[in-house]
């Protein structure tokens, strides 16, 4: 129904190597939305709303500025300010939606496009449990695959020190998508996080199902974090108080690696 905005099932796995090994694998779905269709979505979709109240929605809100204003003008200005043309731009993100009200998205990519349909900049948005949230901006080329890498600049798990290194790998949205980050400190890999998943189309029966087979599933994001996180805490692994408090903090990062 709609050929820019899909629905991807699969899997959402952490692996941690050190100081103690601790694992964990969930079944999640997100939406893959062109901004350009939530109009015709919440036209379309019975149990979708854009900015309203259902049993699965998207908010502007939620993301970008957080203060509910347009989400591809936010794009558009932080393309402007890294010296991308923003005139033509198509603007993709993907995420978790709201389920009967509530989402918690721990990693949102926008992906965006050019007039001839070639990616030319990746946003990673970033959010911690304390309403906190950092997007790291690449200017990037469009290839299979999309590899960025940057310093950590912002406190995401209490249970992780600041000096660390982010390596992002994403694959350009298809019938499949694949998004892996493998973080390493001064001593070497720390932790892998991965989200893939299969495509379908966006259509009422599709969506439905998904709910059906992931109900409430955002709620379950947020305890699973925070019971994963007593996990760590019963295995000794150190607590790392956060030191400074932020809302929304944007940074442009230029590397790329083989």
């Amino acid at each position: 129904m709609f050929k820019n905005s899909k629905i991807y099932t699969g899997k959402v796995i952490h692996r941690r190597f050190k100081p103690k090994n601790h694992y964990f694998k969930y079944s999640v779905f997100s939406l893959l939305i062109d901004l350009d269709d939530l109009e015709e979505i919440n036209k379309n979709i019975t149990i979708f709303s854009y900015n309203k109240f259902n049993i699965i929605s998207f908010f502007d809100k939620d993301h970008g500025n957080r203060d509910g204003t347009s989400l591809k003008n936010w794009v558009k200005h932080n393309l402007k300010n890294i010296g991308i043309d923003e005139t033509e731009v198509k603007v993709k993100i993907l995420c978790y939606p709201r389920i009967f009200g509530y989402v918690f998205n721990p990693l949102s990519v926008f992906f965006i496009y050019n007039k001839d349909n070639k990616i030319i900049s990746i946003f990673y948005e970033v959010k911690n449990t304390f309403g906190e949230q950092h997007t790291y901006i690449f200017k990037t080329h469009d290839t299979e695959t999309i590899k960025n890498s940057c310093t950590k600049k912002f406190h995401v798990s209490p249970f992780i020190e600041m000096e660390c290194i982010y390596k992002f790998r994403v694959n350009k949205p298809s019938d499949k998508i694949s998004v892996i980050i493998d973080q390493s400190d001064k001593e070497g890999k720390l932790l892998f996080a991965s989200q893939d998943g299969i495509a379908k189309d966006l259509s009422n029966k599709n969506l439905f199902f998904s709910y059906i087979f992931h109900p409430l599933m955002t709620f379950k994001v947020i305890v699973a974090i925070h019971y994963e996180a007593f996990k760590l805490w019963l295995k000794g692994i150190k607590f790392i108080k956060k030191k400074l408090r932020i809302k929304n903090n944007i940074s442009e990062e230029i590397n790329e690696f083989e």
